[in-house]
C-alpha cells in the first residue's frame, strides 16, 4: 500500500487519480488551493491520509505545503498535476513573477526540492509542450509580449526537463512526466476528445504500479505508452541551465544527488 501526495487534487485529473488510488487501497495525501476548497470536499477528504492546503502562485504558500506533506510522512510517490493554462494575461503573483510560470513551473520545482525525497516522481506536461522550446532567455515573461498558448507550452516544455533531470540527478528515484492528453474537465473544456478516466490513468500507474514496464526513469508517456519529447526537454545542457535559473528565481537549491 503506498503513499501518494497528489498537487491540485479537489477536482480533474487530480481528484479523478486519487479516487483510483484509493479504489485500489492506497493511501493519498489530497491537496487542495484555500480552506474553503478544502472545506468542500466533504466525504471524500475522510477517506485520504491527509489533506494540504496552499496557493501555488504563492512561494511562501507553497513552502507551506511541503512543510505539511513532510510533517505527515514521507511521500511513496508524488504526482505534480496542479496547472493553469493560457491566463490572458501574465498576471503577478506575490513574488512578481507570471502566474503560468509560478503554478507550472516554479511551484513544482520549489516542492520537489523540499518535500523529503519520494520513490516515484511523475510530473503532469501536455504535447503542446513541443511549441515551448526557446524560453530560457526570458522564463519570466517580463521582456517579451505576453502569449498565452505560449507561456503554457513553455510551462509544459520545464515539467518534462524537470523529470528528466531528476532521473539523471537521483538515480534512486524513478521521474517521469505524462502528456494526459486533451482532457474533459474544467480545464479542457466538454469538447476535449479524452475522457477523465483515459486521462488518469498513466499517472496513477506509474505511481504505484509493480508493472516491469513501469520501473524506468526519464520517459515521456502518453496513455501507458512512451513517446518522444521535444528535443529540448531531453537536452541535459538546457536541463541544467533551466534548474539553475529555476534555483535563482525561488532561492531553493536543488539536491544534487
Amino acid at each position: 500500500m503506498a503513499l501518494v501526495f497528489i498537487t491540485g487534487s479537489t477536482d480533474g485529473l487530480g481528484r479523478a487519480a486519487a479516487e483510483t488510488l484509493l479504489g485500489e487501497c492506497h493511501r493519498v495525501v489530497l491537496h487542495a488551493r484555500s480552506a474553503e476548497r478544502a472545506a468542500s470536499l466533504g466525504e471524500f477528504a475522510s477517506r485520504a491520509a491527509g489533506v494540504v492546503v496552499g496557493d501555488l502562485c504563492s512561494a511562501a504558500e507553497t513552502r507551506s505545503i511541503a512543510d505539511q506533506v513532510n510533517a505527515i510522512g514521507r511521500m511513496d510517490a508524488v504526482i505534480h498535476n496542479a496547472g493553469v493554462y493560457a491566463q490572458q494575461s501574465r498576471g503577478a503573483t506575490p513574488e512578481g513573477h507570471a502566474g503560468v510560470l509560478a503554478i507550472n513551473t516554479l511551484a513544482p520545482y520549489m516542492l520537489t526540492a523540499l518535500i523529503e525525497r519520494p520513490g516515484r516522481l511523475i510530473y503532469l506536461s501536455s504535447g503542446l509542450h513541443r511549441g515551448g522550446e526557446g524560453s530560457l532567455a526570458d522564463l519570466d515573461w517580463t521582456k517579451r509580449t505576453w502569449d498565452p498558448a505560449k507561456a503554457y507550452a513553455e510551462s509544459k516544455l520545464h515539467a518534462v526537463a524537470l523529470a528528466f533531470a531528476l532521473a539523471r540527478r537521483w538515480p534512486d528515484v524513478l521521474s517521469n512526466a505524462v502528456d494526459p492528453g486533451w482532457v474533459r474537465t474544467k480545464m479542457g473544456g466538454p469538447g476535449a476528445p479524452v475522457d477523465i478516466e483515459t486521462g488518469q490513468r498513466t499517472q496513477a500507474w506509474l505511481a504505484v504500479s509493480d508493472d516491469p514496464a513501469v520501473m524506468v526513469s526519464g520517459r515521456y508517456w502518453h496513455h501507458l505508452r512512451q513517446e518522444q519529447p521535444a528535443g529540448e526537454a531531453s537536452d541535459p545542457e538546457f536541463q541544467e541551465h533551466l534548474i539553475a535559473r529555476l534555483g535563482e528565481m525561488t532561492g531553493i537549491a536543488l539536491p544534487q544527488a
